[in-house]
């Protein structure tokens, strides 16, 4: 096409030598900025690729002159924010979980930290807004197993709930009253006949007459003669609506014949002291918190909830 080139003469431009219905191209030189700009980014590139990670080798990309990496910019970043809140969680290991409360802006900060922490530890079972799910709890109510206190709660966290190999952790155990043939199927069913009249599920009824009686026999003694529960033994209250497996008469007579033995960690080996006393400020602050007893109480104490 070289001996098809001409110079228009409308703009003194050479065109490229092909024409098509007789409409031809010029051969028009490219814009200097375009051109310096298309410099400037192939030495951009060469340095960027000298300078920082690039090139992908078998096992690794090369490292670049400067020796940046994103994992060493993470770790740098995160010991920065340690920096930044060591102040405060170093006042949180000096203060009493149950003192948390006599300086508000301490307390605060280890709520929010708490937050975090449970977002990332307890969602898993207890749910995103920690209203817990069968089998689970719902921490946002004021029905406890074990005690709502600041320092039950913070107790609970540390050393779980029938957790295996921790001497201090949560234990009671209610009979397996069926499987164990402790009670015949029909004394079951009269006994929950009983538990679903004290929860106002159900009327007065012949069956419920019977479970009274068998229920003041084997059960009063961990759930109390009107069935409101005992903190010294983790038994649930069974007079309210409150129900941690469930309260229809199936469930029921689930739990009373094969019982039930949920546990929960124990976050002593799993988490460093001070995030586990802002675990516990957070959980008594979402709605059933309780008051700190004035004196220590000798009880089995700890976490939330409700219902066999």
């Amino acid at each position: 096409m070289a001996e098809n080139k001409r110079i228009d003469e409308a703009t003194g431009t050479e065109t490229v030598g092909h024409e098509w219905d007789g409409i031809e191209e010029l051969d028009t030189p490219m814009p200097r900025w375009w051109l310096l700009t298309l410099y400037g980014t192939i030495i951009f590139a060469i340095v960027y690729t000298i300078l920082f990670p690039a090139w992908p080798m078998l096992n690794r990309a090369s490292a670049g002159v400067l020796g940046w990496s994103s994992q060493k910019q993470l770790a740098q970043e995160m010991q920065a924010d340690a920096a930044r809140k060591a102040p405060i969680r170093l006042a949180i290991a000096r203060t009493p979980v149950e003192k948390l409360a006599d300086d508000p802006t301490l307390l605060h900060a280890a709520e929010e930290g708490g937050r975090a922490a449970f977002r990332v530890n307890c969602i898993q079972c207890h749910g995103t807004g920690a209203a817990g799910s069968k089998g689970y709890p719902n921490l946002n109510d004021d029905d406890w197993l074990w005690g709502g206190d600041i320092r039950t709660i913070h107790q609970t966290i540390l050393h779980g709930i029938r957790q295996p190999g921790d001497p201090a952790t949560r234990m009671s155990q209610m009979p397996a009253f069926g499987r164990d043939g402790i009670l015949k199927p029909a004394e079951i069913q009269d006994v929950v006949s009983f538990v679903r009249v004290i929860s106002h599920q159900e009327g007065q009824s012949a069956s419920a007459r019977r479970g009274a009686a068998l229920f003041a026999n084997n059960c009063a003694a961990c759930h109390g003669p009107e069935g409101k529960g005992g903190r010294q033994f983790g038994a649930p209250n069974l007079t309210d609506a409150i129900w941690l497996y469930g309260g229809d008469r199936d469930t029921i007579t689930q739990t009373v014949t094969n019982a039930r033995y949920g546990v929960m960690p124990a976050w002593s080996g799993r988490l460093d002291p001070i995030t586990i006393e802002m675990l516990a400020a957070y959980i008594h602050s979402l709605g059933g918190g309780e008051a700190t007893p004035a004196a220590p109480v000798i009880a089995a104490i700890g976490a939330s909830n409700a219902r066999p």
